[in-house]
């Protein structure tokens, strides 16, 4: 059953993160003769990454709860996301399927050891590279933050302010946020739009479904309609 084959992958991924020894899978590459075949492929293989990057996410998260280093963990994947997308060059290299293995492997070692990445992160990563998924790492972390965020009870929210706001205007705002939605915790992710002119808005919730503008451009545009 499902439920079967998810206890199996989790009870795997928990005994690859506890050591060290990589886990080699082989892969067989088919092609297709038509375009019709083609684009079918892509969709298919688009809606398998995405169920395969939900499983290693949810298994990390499972093997970290069981650990109790899920925090830590999350801290490595914060640094190594901002890494990958501030690098896009070393993403590059981790996704091209002709490197070596013991490249890449390389590479991963040498940032966890500069960043001080924890023993479970560093072996799930060299897991990601034997199960040649590591051109799946960024999608993965964002199933990661996702799961971080329900088994934490985070609420996540972007802030959008028209200049840079004050870590004491931050904090009052995210104190705020967790007053109206009762989250445990209120993670904030600030951006900057000049257009809004001054204030903030902020979008919480499931899908962002939870929106508030505080932003002058707000009470222009109300103000606006009420002459319409």
């Amino acid at each position: 059953t499902g439920v079967a084959r998810t206890h199996r992958r989790i009870t795997i991924m928990r005994s690859a993160l506890a050591r060290a020894t990589p886990v080699v899978t082989t892969h067989v590459k088919r092609t297709t003769t038509t375009t019709t075949h083609r684009r079918r492929s892509v969709a298919v293989r688009a809606s398998k990454g995405n169920a395969v990057s939900s499983g290693y996410a949810a298994a990390l998260v499972d093997a970290c709860k069981s650990g109790g280093v899920l925090e830590q963990v999350h801290a490595d994947m914060e640094t190594l996301d901002a890494y990958v997308k501030a690098n896009a060059a070393v993403a590059g290299f981790l996704a091209n399927p002709t490197m070596a293995v013991e490249k890449k492997k390389d590479i991963l070692a040498k940032l966890g050891k500069e960043a001080g990445f924890h023993a479970f992160t560093s072996n799930f990563l060299n897991l990601l590279v034997d199960k040649k998924r590591e051109n799946q790492l960024e999608t993965i972390i964002a199933e990661f933050e996702t799961l971080f965020c329900e088994a934490t009870d985070t609420q996540v929210a972007t802030v959008t302010s028209a200049v840079k706001l004050e870590n004491e205007q931050q904090f009052m705002i995210a104190k705020k946020l967790q007053e109206m939605t009762g989250a445990k915790n209120i993670k904030l992710k600030p951006e900057v739009d000049e257009s809004l002119l001054g204030g903030f808005v902020v979008q919480y919730g499931k899908d962002g479904s939870g929106f508030i503008d505080m932003s002058v451009k707000g009470q222009v545009d109300s103000l606006a309609n009420s002459f319409n």
